[in-house]
């Protein structure tokens, strides 16, 4: 649906928004971890179809974000 893509979008770009957060953090090992832990909480919410649950996770990982 119409609804879908346009959250498509956004989990994109905030998946790009995230990983370019992590270039901010001085050390390495650190930056790798947060990069891996971004990678698997996508990709373990990868198959959600619900919009409202999407909705939620993208608030949630905005909040994330801005701390």
């Amino acid at each position: 649906t119409l609804k879908h893509f346009i959250l498509r979008k956004q989990v994109l770009d905030l998946y790009r928004q995230a990983a370019r957060a992590c270039k901010a953090i001085p050390d390495h090992s650190t930056r790798r971890e947060t990069l891996r832990w971004i990678r698997d909480e996508f990709e373990r919410n990868k198959d959600l179809t619900d919009v409202v649950d999407i909705e939620e996770k993208l608030k949630l990982g905005r909040r994330e974000l801005k701390r």
